[in-house]
This record gives C-alpha cells, sequence and structure tokens, in this order.
C-alpha cells in the first residue's frame, strides 16, 4: 500500500503560481511514476501531468505545457506540481497518482493504483 497526501492548494488570482506537493508513504517511492490529475466540477477526471521514476523524463497535457512543472524529490518521497500563469480553466481538485508497473508514463487514471484525497485550487479572473 502507497499512502498520498496532497498539500498545497488555494485560492489564487489568474496569472499567479502555486506550488501543489504530494508526500508518499508505505513503500518505496522511487518505484512508483507519479502523476498529477484534476477534475473540475461537472467535468471528468483529466490528466495533468507524470513523471518517471527518476525524475529524467516527463509528460504533460496540451493545456499545461509551458504553464506547469512536475517534479520529484525521492529523498523526500515527495512530487510537485509547479503551476504557473494560472488561468481559471485551471480551477479543480488535483490529485496525485501512483503506479509501480507502467510502460512509459500513462495518461489514463485507471492505470493508476493509489489516489491521494485531492487538494483544491481556485484561480479566480
Amino acid at each position: 500500500q502507497v499512502q498520498l497526501v496532497e498539500s498545497g492548494g488555494g485560492l489564487v488570482q489568474a496569472g499567479g503560481s502555486l506550488r501543489l506537493s504530494c508526500i508518499a508513504s508505505g513503500r518505496t517511492f522511487s518505484n512508483y511514476v507519479m502523476g498529477w490529475f484534476r477534475q473540475a466540477p461537472g467535468k471528468e477526471r483529466e490528466f495533468v501531468a507524470a513523471v518517471s521514476r527518476g525524475g529524467s523524463t516527463t509528460k504533460y497535457a496540451d493545456s499545461v505545457k509551458g504553464r506547469f512543472t512536475i517534479s520529484r524529490d525521492n529523498a523526500k518521497n515527495t512530487v510537485y506540481l509547479q503551476m504557473n500563469s494560472l488561468k481559471p480553466e485551471d480551477t479543480a481538485v488535483y490529485y496525485c497518482a501512483a503506479v509501480h508497473f507502467a510502460k512509459g508514463l500513462p495518461i489514463r487514471g485507471a492505470e493508476y493504483d493509489y489516489w491521494g484525497q485531492g487538494t483544491q485550487v481556485t484561480v479566480s479572473s
């Protein structure tokens, strides 16, 4: 079992920045591909970003490319999502997720094994 706890959400004006953190416990963090997803009210959950086990490879949704950066610190069992130039359409609950056996960096939520409880991000216009 892997437990994931997100933090760092909040209310920010459009154009502002936030950094989300997700700390993992329970298993060897570096064995897991990590991802960030989000779900806005009335919408389906969508992929945001993913990072490889060692942190050298990343993948982003087109909607956040160039504005968001995913990274990880395996010594701290933590994955981060730096969000810059935030837009009102980025408003959502953000979830981190972990998968042990993965080919590449999955963008489908169903491929992830463990999920955090989510943290709310609200961007005002």
